[in-house]
Protein backbone atom coordinates (compact mmCIF):
# COMPACT_ATOMS: atom_id res chain seq x y z
CA UNK A 1 0.00 0.00 0.00
CA UNK A 2 1.66 3.21 -1.20
CA UNK A 3 0.04 6.19 0.52
CA UNK A 4 1.85 8.60 -1.77
CA UNK A 5 0.16 7.15 -4.83
CA UNK A 6 -3.21 7.42 -3.10
CA UNK A 7 -2.45 10.98 -2.02
CA UNK A 8 -1.63 12.03 -5.57
CA UNK A 9 -5.00 10.92 -6.91
CA UNK A 10 -6.87 12.40 -3.95
CA UNK A 11 -5.15 15.71 -4.60
CA UNK A 12 -6.40 15.72 -8.18
CA UNK A 13 -9.94 14.96 -6.99
CA UNK A 14 -9.79 17.87 -4.52
CA UNK A 15 -8.49 20.27 -7.17
CA UNK A 16 -11.13 19.11 -9.64
CA UNK A 17 -13.84 19.72 -7.06
CA UNK A 18 -12.44 23.19 -6.41
CA UNK A 19 -12.58 23.88 -10.14
CA UNK A 20 -16.22 22.81 -10.34
CA UNK A 21 -17.08 25.25 -7.53
CA UNK A 22 -16.27 28.14 -9.86
CA UNK A 23 -19.63 27.55 -11.60
CA UNK A 24 -21.86 28.37 -8.59
CA UNK A 25 -19.38 31.12 -7.65
CA UNK A 26 -19.89 32.73 -11.05
CA UNK A 27 -23.66 32.52 -10.61
CA UNK A 28 -23.44 34.10 -7.16
CA UNK A 29 -21.39 37.00 -8.55
CA UNK A 30 -23.66 37.52 -11.57
CA UNK A 31 -26.82 37.45 -9.44
CA UNK A 32 -25.31 39.61 -6.71
CA UNK A 33 -25.77 36.97 -4.00
CA UNK A 34 -23.84 37.08 -0.73
CA UNK A 35 -23.04 33.38 -1.11
CA UNK A 36 -20.04 34.24 -3.30
CA UNK A 37 -17.81 34.50 -0.23
CA UNK A 38 -18.46 30.94 1.05
CA UNK A 39 -17.72 29.64 -2.44
CA UNK A 40 -14.42 31.53 -2.53
CA UNK A 41 -13.51 30.05 0.85
CA UNK A 42 -14.49 26.58 -0.35
CA UNK A 43 -12.36 26.90 -3.49
CA UNK A 44 -9.36 28.02 -1.43
CA UNK A 45 -9.73 25.10 0.98
CA UNK A 46 -10.13 22.62 -1.90
CA UNK A 47 -6.99 24.08 -3.45
CA UNK A 48 -5.03 23.80 -0.22
CA UNK A 49 -6.10 20.19 0.33
CA UNK A 50 -5.33 19.35 -3.29
CA UNK A 51 -1.93 21.04 -3.16
CA UNK A 52 -1.01 19.26 0.08
CA UNK A 53 -2.00 15.86 -1.29
CA UNK A 54 -0.20 16.40 -4.60
CA UNK A 55 2.90 17.68 -2.80
CA UNK A 56 3.00 14.57 -0.61
CA UNK A 57 2.58 12.25 -3.59
CA UNK A 58 4.67 14.16 -6.14
CA UNK A 59 7.59 11.72 -6.33
CA UNK A 60 5.55 8.62 -7.04
CA UNK A 61 4.28 7.04 -10.23
CA UNK A 62 0.59 6.50 -10.99
CA UNK A 63 0.77 2.70 -11.16
CA UNK A 64 -1.81 1.26 -8.81
CA UNK A 65 -2.47 -2.01 -7.07
CA UNK A 66 -5.98 -3.25 -6.37
CA UNK A 67 -5.80 -2.08 -2.75
CA UNK A 68 -4.76 1.41 -3.76
CA UNK A 69 -7.57 1.63 -6.32
CA UNK A 70 -10.11 0.65 -3.67
CA UNK A 71 -8.61 3.11 -1.19
CA UNK A 72 -8.73 5.97 -3.70
CA UNK A 73 -12.39 5.24 -4.41
CA UNK A 74 -13.45 4.93 -0.78
CA UNK A 75 -11.40 7.84 0.56
CA UNK A 76 -12.14 9.87 -2.56
CA UNK A 77 -15.87 9.67 -1.88
CA UNK A 78 -15.36 10.67 1.75
CA UNK A 79 -13.10 13.55 0.72
CA UNK A 80 -15.62 14.78 -1.86
CA UNK A 81 -18.44 14.80 0.68
CA UNK A 82 -16.35 16.64 3.28
CA UNK A 83 -15.29 19.30 0.77
CA UNK A 84 -18.83 19.42 -0.61
CA UNK A 85 -20.24 20.54 2.73
CA UNK A 86 -18.09 23.69 2.84
CA UNK A 87 -20.45 26.05 0.93
CA UNK A 88 -23.30 25.15 3.30
CA UNK A 89 -21.24 25.62 6.45
CA UNK A 90 -18.99 28.58 5.60
CA UNK A 91 -22.06 30.61 4.68
CA UNK A 92 -23.82 29.73 7.92
CA UNK A 93 -26.72 28.05 6.10
CA UNK A 94 -26.26 24.75 7.96
CA UNK A 95 -24.33 23.48 10.95
CA UNK A 96 -21.21 21.49 10.14
CA UNK A 97 -22.84 18.13 10.68
CA UNK A 98 -26.05 19.06 8.85
CA UNK A 99 -23.86 20.34 6.04
CA UNK A 100 -22.07 16.99 5.94
CA UNK A 101 -25.39 15.14 5.90
CA UNK A 102 -26.64 17.30 3.00
CA UNK A 103 -23.39 16.76 1.12
CA UNK A 104 -23.40 12.98 1.63
CA UNK A 105 -27.05 12.88 0.57
CA UNK A 106 -26.21 14.92 -2.51
CA UNK A 107 -23.19 12.99 -3.75
CA UNK A 108 -24.78 9.59 -3.08
CA UNK A 109 -27.92 10.61 -4.99
CA UNK A 110 -30.13 10.05 -1.95
CA UNK A 111 -31.96 13.36 -1.92
CA UNK A 112 -32.67 13.26 1.83
CA UNK A 113 -32.52 16.84 3.09
CA UNK A 114 -32.22 18.62 6.41
CA UNK A 115 -33.18 21.98 4.88
CA UNK A 116 -36.69 22.96 5.96
CA UNK A 117 -37.14 25.90 3.57
CA UNK A 118 -35.35 25.63 0.23
CA UNK A 119 -36.96 28.69 -1.27
CA UNK A 120 -35.06 31.18 0.91
CA UNK A 121 -31.64 29.87 -0.10
CA UNK A 122 -29.45 31.60 -2.73
CA UNK A 123 -29.83 30.20 -6.23
CA UNK A 124 -26.09 29.56 -6.41
CA UNK A 125 -26.25 27.31 -3.34
CA UNK A 126 -29.21 25.42 -4.81
CA UNK A 127 -27.17 24.96 -8.00
CA UNK A 128 -24.25 23.51 -6.02
CA UNK A 129 -26.70 21.24 -4.21
CA UNK A 130 -27.94 19.85 -7.55
CA UNK A 131 -24.39 19.63 -8.87
CA UNK A 132 -23.42 17.30 -6.03
CA UNK A 133 -26.10 14.94 -7.34
CA UNK A 134 -24.76 15.16 -10.86
CA UNK A 135 -21.13 14.64 -9.87
CA UNK A 136 -21.99 11.60 -7.77
CA UNK A 137 -24.69 10.18 -10.05
CA UNK A 138 -22.54 8.60 -12.72
CA UNK A 139 -19.76 8.30 -10.15
CA UNK A 140 -17.12 10.71 -8.92
CA UNK A 141 -14.40 8.31 -10.00
CA UNK A 142 -15.95 7.57 -13.42
CA UNK A 143 -16.15 11.29 -14.24
CA UNK A 144 -12.63 11.76 -12.87
CA UNK A 145 -11.30 8.96 -15.10
CA UNK A 146 -13.16 10.29 -18.16
CA UNK A 147 -11.59 13.73 -17.73
CA UNK A 148 -8.10 12.51 -16.76
CA UNK A 149 -6.41 11.11 -19.88
CA UNK A 150 -3.05 10.55 -18.15
CA UNK A 151 -4.45 7.95 -15.74
CA UNK A 152 -2.82 4.57 -16.33
CA UNK A 153 -4.83 1.53 -17.40
CA UNK A 154 -4.26 -0.21 -14.06
CA UNK A 155 -5.48 2.89 -12.22
CA UNK A 156 -8.59 3.06 -14.37
CA UNK A 157 -9.35 -0.65 -13.92
CA UNK A 158 -9.12 -0.76 -10.14
CA UNK A 159 -10.91 2.53 -9.48
CA UNK A 160 -13.70 1.76 -11.95
CA UNK A 161 -14.32 -1.69 -10.47
CA UNK A 162 -14.38 -0.29 -6.93
CA UNK A 163 -17.10 2.23 -7.81
CA UNK A 164 -19.22 0.45 -10.44
CA UNK A 165 -22.45 -1.23 -9.40
CA UNK A 166 -24.16 -4.55 -10.06
CA UNK A 167 -23.11 -8.22 -9.92
CA UNK A 168 -21.11 -8.00 -13.16
CA UNK A 169 -18.89 -5.36 -14.79
CA UNK A 170 -20.12 -4.83 -18.34
CA UNK A 171 -17.65 -3.42 -20.86
CA UNK A 172 -18.69 -2.16 -24.27
CA UNK A 173 -15.21 -0.99 -25.33
CA UNK A 174 -11.83 -2.73 -24.90
CA UNK A 175 -10.24 0.13 -22.93
CA UNK A 176 -11.99 1.22 -19.75
CA UNK A 177 -10.79 4.79 -20.22
CA UNK A 178 -12.59 4.96 -23.56
CA UNK A 179 -15.67 3.40 -22.01
CA UNK A 180 -15.85 5.96 -19.21
CA UNK A 181 -15.65 8.75 -21.78
CA UNK A 182 -18.56 7.21 -23.71
CA UNK A 183 -20.64 6.87 -20.53
CA UNK A 184 -19.86 10.48 -19.63
CA UNK A 185 -20.98 11.70 -23.07
CA UNK A 186 -24.26 9.80 -22.77
CA UNK A 187 -24.72 11.30 -19.30
CA UNK A 188 -24.10 14.79 -20.70
CA UNK A 189 -26.50 14.19 -23.60
CA UNK A 190 -29.30 12.99 -21.30
CA UNK A 191 -28.78 16.00 -19.02
CA UNK A 192 -28.81 18.52 -21.87
CA UNK A 193 -31.91 16.94 -23.41
CA UNK A 194 -33.73 16.93 -20.07
CA UNK A 195 -32.86 20.60 -19.55
CA UNK A 196 -34.24 21.64 -22.94
CA UNK A 197 -37.47 19.67 -22.50
CA UNK A 198 -38.04 20.88 -18.92
CA UNK A 199 -37.49 24.46 -20.07
CA UNK A 200 -39.96 24.04 -22.95
CA UNK A 201 -42.49 22.56 -20.50
CA UNK A 202 -42.56 25.79 -18.52
CA UNK A 203 -39.77 25.60 -15.95
CA UNK A 204 -37.66 28.72 -15.59
CA UNK A 205 -34.03 28.53 -16.73
CA UNK A 206 -32.50 27.77 -13.33
CA UNK A 207 -35.31 25.39 -12.41
CA UNK A 208 -34.73 23.44 -15.62
CA UNK A 209 -30.98 23.29 -14.97
CA UNK A 210 -31.36 22.09 -11.39
CA UNK A 211 -34.05 19.52 -12.12
CA UNK A 212 -32.18 18.18 -15.16
CA UNK A 213 -29.09 17.66 -12.98
CA UNK A 214 -31.14 16.01 -10.22
CA UNK A 215 -33.25 13.83 -12.51
CA UNK A 216 -30.58 12.35 -14.76
CA UNK A 217 -28.35 11.67 -11.75
CA UNK A 218 -31.23 9.83 -9.99
CA UNK A 219 -30.80 12.27 -7.12
CA UNK A 220 -34.05 13.96 -6.24
CA UNK A 221 -33.03 17.36 -4.88
CA UNK A 222 -35.53 20.02 -5.93
CA UNK A 223 -35.36 23.79 -5.64
CA UNK A 224 -38.87 23.90 -4.18
CA UNK A 225 -40.22 22.71 -0.84
CA UNK A 226 -43.03 20.82 -2.60
CA UNK A 227 -40.57 19.03 -4.93
CA UNK A 228 -42.09 18.15 -8.34
CA UNK A 229 -45.60 18.82 -6.99
CA UNK A 230 -44.73 22.53 -7.11
CA UNK A 231 -45.16 22.64 -10.88
CA UNK A 232 -48.68 21.18 -10.93
CA UNK A 233 -47.98 20.25 -14.54
CA UNK A 234 -48.80 16.89 -16.14
CA UNK A 235 -46.30 17.70 -18.91
CA UNK A 236 -43.45 18.31 -16.46
CA UNK A 237 -44.33 15.20 -14.46
CA UNK A 238 -44.65 13.10 -17.61
CA UNK A 239 -41.23 14.07 -18.93
CA UNK A 240 -39.65 13.71 -15.50
CA UNK A 241 -41.12 10.20 -15.35
CA UNK A 242 -39.58 9.40 -18.73
CA UNK A 243 -36.11 10.59 -17.73
CA UNK A 244 -36.31 8.87 -14.35
CA UNK A 245 -37.08 5.56 -16.05
CA UNK A 246 -34.33 6.26 -18.59
CA UNK A 247 -31.66 6.98 -16.00
CA UNK A 248 -32.57 3.79 -14.13
CA UNK A 249 -31.35 1.78 -17.12
CA UNK A 250 -27.84 0.55 -17.88
CA UNK A 251 -25.80 3.29 -19.59
CA UNK A 252 -23.52 0.76 -21.27
CA UNK A 253 -26.63 -0.90 -22.70
CA UNK A 254 -27.72 2.43 -24.20
CA UNK A 255 -24.39 2.69 -26.00
CA UNK A 256 -24.79 -0.83 -27.35
CA UNK A 257 -28.34 0.00 -28.48
CA UNK A 258 -27.03 3.10 -30.26
CA UNK A 259 -24.47 0.95 -32.08
CA UNK A 260 -26.58 -2.13 -32.85
CA UNK A 261 -30.20 -1.00 -32.82
CA UNK A 262 -32.79 -0.22 -30.18
CA UNK A 263 -34.11 -3.78 -30.11
CA UNK A 264 -31.07 -4.50 -27.93
CA UNK A 265 -32.88 -2.80 -25.06
CA UNK A 266 -35.85 -5.16 -25.04
CA UNK A 267 -33.61 -8.17 -25.66
CA UNK A 268 -31.77 -7.41 -22.42
CA UNK A 269 -33.42 -9.38 -19.60
CA UNK A 270 -32.55 -6.95 -16.81
CA UNK A 271 -33.87 -3.91 -18.68
CA UNK A 272 -37.00 -5.79 -19.70
CA UNK A 273 -37.70 -6.89 -16.12
CA UNK A 274 -36.97 -3.36 -14.89
CA UNK A 275 -39.61 -1.89 -17.22
CA UNK A 276 -42.10 -4.62 -16.29
CA UNK A 277 -41.56 -3.94 -12.57
CA UNK A 278 -42.22 -0.21 -12.99
CA UNK A 279 -45.22 -0.89 -15.25
CA UNK A 280 -46.73 -3.44 -12.85
CA UNK A 281 -46.21 -1.09 -9.90
CA UNK A 282 -47.85 1.73 -11.85
CA UNK A 283 -50.94 -0.35 -12.64
CA UNK A 284 -51.32 -1.79 -9.14
CA UNK A 285 -50.86 1.55 -7.38
CA UNK A 286 -53.16 3.26 -9.87
CA UNK A 287 -55.94 0.74 -9.29
CA UNK A 288 -55.46 1.03 -5.53
CA UNK A 289 -55.69 4.84 -5.67
CA UNK A 290 -58.82 4.69 -7.82
CA UNK A 291 -60.43 2.32 -5.33
CA UNK A 292 -59.37 4.24 -2.22
CA UNK A 293 -59.94 7.85 -3.33
CA UNK A 294 -62.40 7.54 -6.21
CA UNK A 295 -60.15 9.42 -8.65
CA UNK A 296 -60.24 8.93 -12.41
CA UNK A 297 -57.89 6.67 -14.41
CA UNK A 298 -55.86 9.54 -15.89
CA UNK A 299 -55.18 11.13 -12.50
CA UNK A 300 -54.35 7.77 -10.96
CA UNK A 301 -51.96 7.00 -13.83
CA UNK A 302 -50.31 10.40 -13.49
CA UNK A 303 -49.50 9.93 -9.80
CA UNK A 304 -48.78 6.20 -9.83
CA UNK A 305 -46.42 6.28 -12.82
CA UNK A 306 -44.47 9.23 -11.45
CA UNK A 307 -44.02 7.78 -7.96
CA UNK A 308 -43.26 4.27 -9.22
CA UNK A 309 -40.46 5.62 -11.42
CA UNK A 310 -39.31 8.11 -8.79
CA UNK A 311 -39.14 5.79 -5.80
CA UNK A 312 -36.98 3.35 -7.78
CA UNK A 313 -34.59 6.10 -8.87
CA UNK A 314 -34.69 9.74 -7.72
CA UNK A 315 -37.11 10.18 -4.84
CA UNK A 316 -38.92 13.19 -6.32
CA UNK A 317 -42.42 13.74 -4.95
CA UNK A 318 -45.51 14.67 -6.97
CA UNK A 319 -48.06 13.70 -4.29
CA UNK A 320 -48.09 12.95 -0.57
CA UNK A 321 -47.77 9.18 -0.89
CA UNK A 322 -47.57 8.91 2.89
CA UNK A 323 -51.38 9.29 2.84
CA UNK A 324 -51.84 6.54 0.28
CA UNK A 325 -53.26 3.11 1.20
CA UNK A 326 -50.94 0.61 2.88
CA UNK A 327 -50.91 -1.58 -0.24
CA UNK A 328 -49.51 1.25 -2.37
CA UNK A 329 -46.90 2.11 0.23
CA UNK A 330 -45.88 -1.54 0.38
CA UNK A 331 -45.24 -1.52 -3.37
CA UNK A 332 -43.20 1.67 -3.05
CA UNK A 333 -41.12 0.03 -0.32
CA UNK A 334 -40.39 -2.90 -2.63
CA UNK A 335 -39.35 -0.51 -5.40
CA UNK A 336 -36.95 1.20 -2.98
CA UNK A 337 -35.29 -2.16 -2.43
CA UNK A 338 -35.07 -3.32 -6.07
CA UNK A 339 -33.88 0.05 -7.43
CA UNK A 340 -32.70 0.37 -11.02
CA UNK A 341 -30.44 -1.60 -13.35
CA UNK A 342 -26.76 -2.36 -12.87
CA UNK A 343 -24.69 0.33 -14.53
CA UNK A 344 -27.35 3.00 -13.99
CA UNK A 345 -27.27 6.10 -11.80
CA UNK A 346 -29.90 4.53 -9.52
CA UNK A 347 -29.03 2.57 -6.39
CA UNK A 348 -30.82 -0.24 -4.52
CA UNK A 349 -30.21 -3.97 -4.83
CA UNK A 350 -30.29 -3.71 -8.64
CA UNK A 351 -32.75 -5.58 -10.83
CA UNK A 352 -30.06 -7.96 -12.09
CA UNK A 353 -29.51 -9.27 -8.57
CA UNK A 354 -33.27 -9.65 -8.08
CA UNK A 355 -33.43 -11.66 -11.32
CA UNK A 356 -30.51 -13.89 -10.33
CA UNK A 357 -31.91 -14.60 -6.87
CA UNK A 358 -35.39 -15.28 -8.30
CA UNK A 359 -33.89 -17.78 -10.75
CA UNK A 360 -31.86 -19.39 -8.00
CA UNK A 361 -34.89 -19.83 -5.73
CA UNK A 362 -36.96 -21.22 -8.61
CA UNK A 363 -34.24 -23.67 -9.58
CA UNK A 364 -33.75 -24.73 -5.95
CA UNK A 365 -37.48 -25.48 -5.70
CA UNK A 366 -37.40 -27.52 -8.93
CA UNK A 367 -34.35 -29.44 -7.71
CA UNK A 368 -36.32 -30.53 -4.65
CA UNK A 369 -38.83 -32.20 -6.97
CA UNK A 370 -36.23 -33.53 -9.42
CA UNK A 371 -32.95 -34.05 -7.52
CA UNK A 372 -31.09 -35.46 -10.53
CA UNK A 373 -32.05 -32.66 -12.91
CA UNK A 374 -29.22 -30.30 -13.88
CA UNK A 375 -30.43 -26.73 -14.23
CA UNK A 376 -28.40 -23.87 -15.62
CA UNK A 377 -29.02 -20.21 -14.86
CA UNK A 378 -28.67 -17.70 -17.69
CA UNK A 379 -29.13 -13.99 -18.27
CA UNK A 380 -29.16 -12.68 -21.84
CA UNK A 381 -27.91 -16.04 -23.09
CA UNK A 382 -24.88 -16.06 -20.79
CA UNK A 383 -24.58 -18.73 -18.14
CA UNK A 384 -24.43 -17.48 -14.57
CA UNK A 385 -21.64 -19.25 -12.72
CA UNK A 386 -21.91 -20.53 -9.19
CA UNK A 387 -19.38 -17.93 -7.99
CA UNK A 388 -21.62 -15.13 -9.27
CA UNK A 389 -24.66 -16.62 -7.54
CA UNK A 390 -22.70 -16.86 -4.28
CA UNK A 391 -21.57 -13.22 -4.55
CA UNK A 392 -25.12 -12.07 -5.26
CA UNK A 393 -26.49 -14.08 -2.32
CA UNK A 394 -23.80 -12.64 -0.04
CA UNK A 395 -24.59 -9.12 -1.20
CA UNK A 396 -28.35 -9.53 -0.70
CA UNK A 397 -27.87 -11.03 2.76
CA UNK A 398 -25.52 -8.24 3.81
CA UNK A 399 -27.86 -5.61 2.34
CA UNK A 400 -30.81 -6.90 4.37
CA UNK A 401 -28.68 -7.21 7.51
CA UNK A 402 -27.56 -3.59 7.24
CA UNK A 403 -31.15 -2.44 6.80
CA UNK A 404 -32.08 -4.38 9.94
CA UNK A 405 -29.10 -2.97 11.84
CA UNK A 406 -29.84 0.65 10.90
CA UNK A 407 -33.52 0.17 11.77
CA UNK A 408 -32.58 -1.26 15.18
CA UNK A 409 -30.23 1.63 15.92
CA UNK A 410 -32.86 4.17 14.86
CA UNK A 411 -35.43 2.62 17.20
CA UNK A 412 -32.85 2.95 19.98
CA UNK A 413 -33.04 6.68 19.24
CA UNK A 414 -36.80 6.65 19.81
CA UNK A 415 -38.01 6.38 16.20
CA UNK A 416 -41.08 4.21 15.54
CA UNK A 417 -40.07 0.78 14.25
CA UNK A 418 -41.99 1.06 10.95
CA UNK A 419 -40.62 4.55 10.31
CA UNK A 420 -37.14 3.23 11.12
CA UNK A 421 -37.47 0.41 8.59
CA UNK A 422 -38.63 2.84 5.90
CA UNK A 423 -35.76 5.23 6.63
CA UNK A 424 -33.22 2.39 6.55
CA UNK A 425 -34.51 1.05 3.24
CA UNK A 426 -34.65 4.55 1.76
CA UNK A 427 -31.11 5.56 2.72
CA UNK A 428 -29.52 2.22 1.80
CA UNK A 429 -31.31 2.47 -1.54
CA UNK A 430 -30.29 6.15 -1.88
CA UNK A 431 -33.91 7.24 -2.42
CA UNK A 432 -34.50 10.01 0.14
CA UNK A 433 -38.12 10.29 1.27
CA UNK A 434 -39.52 7.40 3.30
CA UNK A 435 -42.66 7.19 5.41
CA UNK A 436 -43.86 8.79 8.63
CA UNK A 437 -41.49 11.35 10.14
CA UNK A 438 -39.39 11.46 6.95
CA UNK A 439 -42.27 11.04 4.51
CA UNK A 440 -43.03 12.75 1.23
CA UNK A 441 -43.63 16.20 2.75
CA UNK A 442 -41.09 15.96 5.58
CA UNK A 443 -37.33 16.36 6.00
CA UNK A 444 -34.60 14.73 8.07
CA UNK A 445 -33.99 17.93 10.05
CA UNK A 446 -35.62 16.70 13.27
CA UNK A 447 -33.50 13.56 13.57
CA UNK A 448 -30.80 13.51 16.22
CA UNK A 449 -27.07 13.73 15.56
CA UNK A 450 -26.82 10.01 16.33
CA UNK A 451 -29.46 9.08 13.73
CA UNK A 452 -27.96 11.37 11.10
CA UNK A 453 -24.54 9.79 11.69
CA UNK A 454 -25.99 6.33 11.13
CA UNK A 455 -27.74 7.47 7.96
CA UNK A 456 -24.61 9.11 6.52
CA UNK A 457 -22.89 5.74 6.76
CA UNK A 458 -25.98 4.03 5.34
CA UNK A 459 -26.01 6.31 2.29
CA UNK A 460 -22.30 5.80 1.57
CA UNK A 461 -22.52 2.03 2.00
CA UNK A 462 -25.58 1.90 -0.26
CA UNK A 463 -23.99 3.99 -3.00
CA UNK A 464 -20.67 2.13 -3.01
CA UNK A 465 -22.40 -1.24 -2.57
CA UNK A 466 -20.85 -1.93 0.83
CA UNK A 467 -17.78 -3.99 -0.03
CA UNK A 468 -15.61 -1.07 -1.19
CA UNK A 469 -15.87 0.50 2.27
CA UNK A 470 -16.06 -2.70 4.30
CA UNK A 471 -12.90 -4.13 2.79
CA UNK A 472 -11.02 -1.03 3.96
CA UNK A 473 -11.79 -2.03 7.56
CA UNK A 474 -9.60 -5.13 7.28
CA UNK A 475 -6.30 -4.84 9.13
CA UNK A 476 -4.31 -6.44 6.32
CA UNK A 477 -5.71 -3.97 3.79
CA UNK A 478 -3.44 -1.17 5.03
CA UNK A 479 -0.23 -3.19 5.34
CA UNK A 480 2.49 -1.90 3.06
CA UNK A 481 3.66 -5.41 2.20
CA UNK A 482 2.28 -8.89 2.04
CA UNK A 483 -0.66 -10.51 0.34
CA UNK A 484 -4.21 -9.34 0.61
Amino acid sequence: MDLRVISRFLGKIALAQGGVLFLPLAMAVIMGESSWLPFVGSIILCGLVGWACLNYGRVRTQKLTMREGIAITGIGWMLATFLGMLPYCLGGYLSYFDGLFESVSGFTGTGATVITDLEILPQSLLLWRSMTHWLGGLGIIVIFIALLPEAGQSAVFYMYNAESTGPTRERVLPRLHDMTKVLFRIYMAFTATAFVIFFLCGMDFLGAVNHALSTVSAGGFSTYNASAAHFESPAVEGWMTFFMILTGGNYALYYRAWQKGWSVLWDNMEFRVYLLIVAAATVLIGLNLMSAFGIGPSTALRYSSFQAASIATTGFVSADFDRWPTFSKGILLMLMISGGCAGSTAAGLKVSRVVIMAQYIWHAAKTKLHPNQVLGMTINGHRIGDDTVVRVAQFCFLYVMFIALWALLLTFDGIDVFDAIGISVSTMGCIGPAFGITGATSTYAELSLFSKSILCLSMLLGRLEMFTLLVMLQKNFWKSKGSW
